[in-house]
């Protein structure tokens, strides 16, 4: 894309919706997110290998077991949500970013400021949920 946008854009609700610039707009703002994760990663992995070393007190060694493996869970998690950020930007280039995958409507740019990996608009995503939540007290 060739859209330049600056610091302060912001999209609005008065300008053609997922016209150039908010699409670039959110693109970076996905990027950015993306990079953040992945820095925070190497970080991860980093202290984990520093961290790898034995510990003689049984105490220690199991804490430090429990801190690793909440730290890979959340890395787990955060893999996940790269897939998601991925999946946005192939969204944003196919054309069909910003819009509902289940009812083809204008998701809120609220929502989309607030997660921009977002798929389905609020009414949707809480249909969803409210079926969720009938299957799973069945």
């Amino acid at each position: 894309m060739s859209v330049e946008i600056d610091e302060e854009y912001r999209p609005r609700e008065d300008e053609p919706f997922m016209n150039e610039r908010q699409r670039e707009y959110f693109r970076q703002k996905l990027l950015t997110w993306k990079d953040d994760i992945l820095r925070e990663a190497k970080e991860t992995l980093q202290h984990l290998q520093d961290e790898n070393q034995n510990h003689p007190d049984i105490a220690d060694r199991a804490s430090s077991e429990t801190d690793r493996a909440i730290e890979l869970r959340a890395r787990d998690r955060q893999r996940k949500l790269i897939a998601k950020i991925d999946a946005a930007l192939d969204r944003i280039e196919d054309g069909s970013y910003g819009y509902c995958e289940e009812t083809g409507e204008p998701i809120s740019l609220r929502r989309l400021e607030a997660r921009p990996i977002a798929t389905l608009s609020i009414e949707a995503q809480e249909r969803h949920e409210r079926r969720e939540r009938v299957y799973r007290d069945d």
